[in-house]
């Protein structure tokens, strides 16, 4: 997957504003709107860009509650981290699941409406799955920043 120097500027652009016209997009890097049109569409075919998303307010569709979870299964085999990947997947609840390194095997962003639903959950999730050694919640404070934006880098000119 390759990418120039048109199409960073085109990717640092859309991570902020995806809802800008072809038209506007093209005039920010020097394109006609056709011309940028193409480029997403390519850049989007390749997997640069994996979805267009917006980011919902979790206290405005009635989530107010959100955590970080860490969890330890029982043991590292390619199946179980495999049945648990697969279970994040299906998980509404699980708004982020990353399988990671150190003390924890995976760490999960969650929502719930409540810490009655969110026990429901627990209960379900974890506690109902025999391969899960432990599960830390960290109740989330305040959300001081929220996105998915990745820095660009330009590439180097050749």
């Amino acid at each position: 997957m390759q990418y120039d120097r048109i199409d960073a500027r085109i990717l640092e652009i859309v991570q902020k504003n995806n809802r800008l016209t072809s038209d506007v997009l093209g005039e920010m890097v020097g394109l006609s709107a056709t011309a940028c049109q193409r480029r997403l569409k390519r850049l989007r075919s390749e997997g640069i860009i994996e979805a267009d998303v917006s980011i919902v307010s979790p206290k405005a569709v009635g989530n107010p509650i959100q955590m970080l979870v860490l969890v330890s299964l029982e043991r590292e085999r390619s199946d179980i981290i495999d049945r648990f990947k697969k279970a994040i997947r299906s998980s509404a609840e699980v708004v982020n699941g990353f399988y990671i390194t150190g003390d924890a095997d995976f760490v999960l962003y969650i929502t719930a409406r409540s810490m009655e639903e969110y026990e429901q959950f627990t209960r379900r999730f974890f506690y109902e799955n025999l391969e899960i050694k432990s599960f830390k919640t960290m109740v989330i404070i305040d959300r001081v920043k929220t996105g998915f934006a990745v820095p660009i880098e330009p590439p180097a000119e050749s």
